[in-house]
């Protein structure tokens, strides 16, 4: 998967971890098999303006990765978050925690989308999103989106 080889322990990337991640980052840039997802927008909204600042229908169920990453903080994981995007050591979150910081519909919805149950979904994404942001996040700087999806074609 090119950026991402080493990003995850063990340095494996499932399609269903893949498209999980898609479906939070990139949205419809990697959602093509549901049709009918993508211009849905009864999804959760994040709360207050997007980090990345753009509300392009291609940024993820929760608004790209500046709309992860403020959920991650709203609900108290922004030690975590801003360890994941900054330059020192990443922190570590526990499949739980991120299950509520994204919501259950959300992730009721990326299961549906991977064929992942929702404990294996969480437990995939708890390892995957520390060194994913981090590699999104060079030097501790936040890509556009479009920075983002290309990443997720390469």
């Amino acid at each position: 998967m090119g950026l991402f080889d080493n990003a995850v322990p063990g340095g494996n990337i499932t399609k269903p971890l893949m498209i999980a991640l898609g479906a939070l980052l990139v949205g419809k840039m990697l959602s093509g098999r549901s049709a009918e997802q993508p211009d849905q927008t009864e999804t959760p909204a994040p709360t207050g303006p997007a980090s990345t600042g753009t509300t392009s229908a291609d940024d993820g169920l929760l608004g790209g990765l500046g709309g992860l990453l403020d959920k991650l903080r709203d609900a108290g994981h922004g030690n975590v978050a801003d360890s994941w995007v900054g330059t020192g050591q990443n922190q570590s979150i526990n499949a739980n925690d991120l299950g509520t910081a994204i919501g259950p519909q959300v992730i009721r919805e990326i299961a549906q989308r991977t064929g992942l149950n929702e404990q294996e979904l969480l437990k995939q994404l708890s390892a995957a999103l520390p060194g994913i942001v981090d590699k999104l996040t060079p030097n501790g700087q936040m890509p556009q989106q479009h920075q983002v999806a290309s990443a997720f074609n390469s």
